[in-house]
């Protein structure tokens, strides 16, 4: 009996494009004699639809991404996802019924358990929505009130790995190394941001978008003079932006998986060709370094271990994540960058690869991720719900 194996992709979210890159290498890899496979595209605009037949031929051609559910909508205009009677709440949801998913969902909640002669395939759901409405609990928060296993972290990790002003605040009361920064809400910058930000920080500094991934929207700023452009430019994708003083240092990489204990990967090493690693030497030129296993010894290969663990667990992040740092060799030595809960799963990407690198090959990763999510379900369907 096969698993049901149901992965979204695309999503309102100007990672859009990577996420269509990530679902097709998934969709290659994992394995059809064990999973039963139903793809949903998300469009830029919200609208859910069933792309199972375009992607899976999409897969079995020399594609580099799924075709955009934004195209497939549009020809399309598919909507329903389940042809079955039995719906869940997340048929319901997706078919855009309005209220009515809730009293379908409360009417199978009160329901009187229906014995079955061999019990049903499991169903899992696969969240590859890289950036806000996908990465940051909003989804997770959907699939949690529907009552369907889902692969990755869960809403309160998700949501506060994804801020990374929250983010920084929680390791920083934690106790866990970082570089300085200041957090700002688009009304709070004005005349005096500038100096504000020298004084705290000094030249340079990257400016980011509080919630965005992929290096989009990010700006490396040398002076007061170019922070206002920079500002403008994150301010596009968020509401708030963190500003982090520029550390010279290695980029450095590992990967977290386990549900209830997490364990990690190799490290591995990200040589960008340009000032940073932005959006261009990830998906667009592929021209970044990428060195797995990093160049590093044995004691900070330990210690991003521990700090990779102990960041996840500050911010309630579990089952999956990719914590990147930087690390000074001659002066602070790691701090914590980001953690991300959905990392890329494109063909270039540094979580597939490290795990691939410490005997977890792609195929097996998938088939772990969907069995920490299975058991995550059922221990929360046992905890009690009254008095």
């Amino acid at each position: 009996m096969r698993t049901r194996l149901r992965i979204l992709y695309g999503g309102r979210s100007a990672e859009h494009e990577v996420s269509c890159v990530s679902a097709l290498n998934v969709i290659r890899t994992v394995d059809r004699e064990r999973y039963e496979l139903r793809i949903v595209g998300i469009t830029t605009s919200g609208a859910w639809c069933d792309t199972t037949a375009a992607a899976l031929d999409a897969a079995a051609s020399d594609a580099e991404a799924l075709p955009s559910p934004d195209v497939l909508w549009e020809a399309n205009r598919s909507v329903p996802l389940s042809s079955s009677s039995k719906r869940s709440v997340l048929d319901f949801t997706l078919e855009e019924q309005g209220t009515n998913f809730m009293t379908e969902w409360q009417a199978e909640a009160t329901a009187s358990p229906k014995q079955t002669e061999s019990p049903e395939a499991p169903t899992v759901v696969l969240p590859l929505l890289h950036g806000p409405m996908g990465e940051d609990g909003t989804v997770q928060g959907l699939l949690e009130l529907a009552g369907v296993a889902y692969c990755g972290p869960g809403v309160a990790g998700s949501a506060a790995a994804m801020d990374k002003g929250l983010a920084k605040a929680l390791l920083k009361a934690a106790g866990l190394p970082q570089a300085r920064y200041v957090y700002l809400r688009e009304e709070q910058t004005g005349d005096t941001t500038p100096g504000e930000v020298e004084a705290t920080l000094g030249w340079p500094v990257f400016v980011k978008p509080a919630n965005m991934g992929s290096s989009i929207g990010i700006s490396k700023v040398m002076s007061g003079d170019a922070l206002q452009s920079a500002l403008t430019l994150a301010f596009r994708y968020d509401s708030a932006v963190v500003i982090e003083e520029a550390i010279s240092g290695r980029e450095l990489e590992i990967g977290v998986l386990g549900w209830p204990e997490l364990r990690t990967s190799v490290p591995g090493e990200v040589r960008p060709t340009g000032e940073f690693y932005d959006y261009n030497d990830k998906y667009v030129s592929g021209t970044a370094g990428l060195d797995v296993p990093a160049d590093v010894g044995g004691d900070v290969c330990a210690e991003m271990s521990r700090l990779a663990i102990e960041a996840c667990g500050a911010l309630r992040v579990d089952c999956m994540a990719r914590v990147d740092f930087l690390y000074e060799t001659d002066g602070r030595g790691l701090l914590i960058n980001e953690v991300n809960c959905i990392p890329g799963f494109t063909p270039i990407s540094m979580f597939p690869r490290v795990w691939a690198a410490s005997g977890v090959p792609y195929a097996v990763l998938v088939d772990e991720l969907v069995e920490m999510a299975l058991r995550r379900r059922d221990r929360r369907a046992r905890f009690e719900t009254g008095r």
